[in-house]
């Protein structure tokens, strides 16, 4: 045979793709724990959502493609007025999910943030359930979100263990996009044989740079990034539902598979079988809107605080020691051009830290930046690597976030070292996490709803029964507002 033609034989789907598959069509979900830790991650996800609504930067990216377009069975995004088709609802949802860079967080070889996935699929869910009562069937049940969430948060997940989209330079919303399109494909009615057709266009896609997360061009759009790959999994659902067919190689394909194009010739790995271990194993950012490596530096800032904060002026050195993964995704020096270049600033954070006692959301904001003793401390920090620190961060029995700060003064004397290894939103602290985090979520709907209106949401969404029986199309209501306040 020449040598100058191609083998045309179509061999059946990469493997991935068919587990994928098969475990969003056949897997059950029986964990207690699963179910119990996917509402508090529903709850914790739509407040950050109703905390974004404060900023102009993210609103101005809500609402329909056209301003006044009408849809039937109009998506509801929480906090606002509008009624959006499915493909736009999941942006919105998505993207202030994700704004202020304060929802859950998955740490392995690539980092993430499953709760994303919440976009396509509280939209999707929506949806369906507008279009099953107007043709005479039941809606959806809450249950099906969060058993959704599970599954979308461990196909995310586990494909995050071992494969590094980062080294590569592509960023982890590829994982989104592939989760939420198996997840919103299967709400949609579709069979196995389609998720599978659904995922391997998400693969084919060409997939989004890191280049908004990293110096020097960190910037806005990864605020809404992942608000963009939810969105385009209920596309590529949709149109493999109209049906479009599939592209069984689209992994392992030589030359024009997504292997040999964008992961540098590697294979893609399952190290474990898809179950619910991501999910409760998942971390939450309860105390700080901060990128989640420098969570435990935040807080060992805060618990320094009260020592140092009138001797300022008297700081020579602020010594941190933290991990490989920050080092390389949020240490920076020079000027910080915006909010989203400062909240990936582990500098910056714990410079807030030490001045204030706390960080919050506005900390990032140009008035609170241009404060000169933050750019003065950020001068006097030095960043060392633990290397146990680094080992521990992907040990799967322990999975610490560690980091440690010491202080030195100009006399020659220091502080303690303070070091905090596991943040509050990790699992080995849920007993002391959980209560925050609902304090969280009480906060932030206080932001939009009456007081009467807090409650009866808050009542809901911490009663596990009640909330898994309660129809899609209720509990979207119960969050929609007569007219925007921004």
């Amino acid at each position: 045979m020449s040598s100058n033609v191609d083998l045309n034989i179509r061999l059946g789907y990469d493997s991935v793709i068919s587990e994928i598959a098969d475990y969003v069509s056949n897997f059950k979900i029986e964990s207690d724990l699963a179910l119990d830790t996917a509402r508090n991650c529903l709850i914790d996800s739509i407040g950050c959502g109703l905390l974004a609504l404060k900023f102009p930067a993210c609103t101005k990216m809500l609402g329909p493609v056209v301003e006044g377009t009408s849809v039937p069975y109009g998506v509801r995004v929480p906090g606002t007025n509008f009624k959006l088709d499915p493909i736009k609802g999941a942006f919105d949802i998505g993207c202030i999910i994700r704004w202020l860079d304060y929802n859950d967080t998955w740490l392995a070889a690539e980092w993430g943030h499953p709760s994303d996935n919440l976009g396509g699929i509280l939209a999707v869910a929506d949806f369906i359930s507008q279009k099953n009562i107007s043709e005479g069937k039941e809606p959806l049940k809450m249950k099906q979100v969060l058993e959704s969430m599970i599954m979308a948060h461990e196909i995310q997940g586990v494909l995050a263990l071992k494969n590094s989209f980062n080294k590569v330079g592509l960023d982890h919303v590829v994982l989104v996009k592939v989760a939420s399109t198996a997840i919103v494909t299967k709400l949609m009615g579709g069979t196995s044989d389609q998720i599978k057709d659904a995922v391997s266009q998400a693969w084919v896609d060409g997939q989004s740079l890191r280049t908004y997360r990293h110096a020097p061009n960190a910037g806005s759009r990864k605020s809404w990034a992942a608000g963009d790959a939810t969105s385009r999994a209920v596309r590529l659902a949709m149109i493999t539902l109209s049906g479009e067919m599939g592209y069984p190689g689209v992994l392992s394909a030589p030359v024009w598979g997504f292997e040999d194009v964008l992961f540098k010739g590697e294979q893609l790995s399952l190290p474990q079988a898809f179950n619910s271990y991501v999910m409760e194993n998942i971390l939450f950012k309860i105390s700080f809107p901060a990128e989640f490596h420098a969570q435990t530096a935040v807080e060992a800032a805060v618990i320094l605080h009260p020592q140092i904060k009138d001797k300022l002026d008297e700081i020579k050195s602020v010594e941190i020691t933290t991990h490989d993964s920050a080092i390389r995704i949020i240490s920076k020096v020079g000027e910080l051009n915006n909010p989203a270049d400062r909240d990936h600033c582990l500098q910056y954070m714990v410079a807030i830290g030490l001045i204030k006692g706390n960080l919050v959301a506005e900390d990032y904001e140009d008035d609170v930046a241009s404060d000169p003793r933050i750019d003065a401390l950020r001068e006097k920090m030095i960043i060392n690597e633990d290397k146990r620190y680094s080992v521990e961060y992907h040990e799967a029995d322990k999975r610490s976030i560690a980091n440690k700060i010491q202080i030195h003064f100009n006399d020659g004397t220091s502080t303690d070292e303070i070091e905090v290894e596991y943040p509050i939103g990790h699992k080995r602290r849920r007993e002391e996490g959980i209560p925050v985090l609902e304090k969280k979520f009480l906060n932030n709907l206080q932001i939009t709803y009456t007081q009467d209106k807090c409650e009866e949401i808050y009542s809901l969404c911490t009663n596990q029964q009640k909330l898994e029986n309660t129809s899609v199309i209720d509990f979207q209501e119960l969050f929609a507002v007569e007219s925007n306040n921004f």
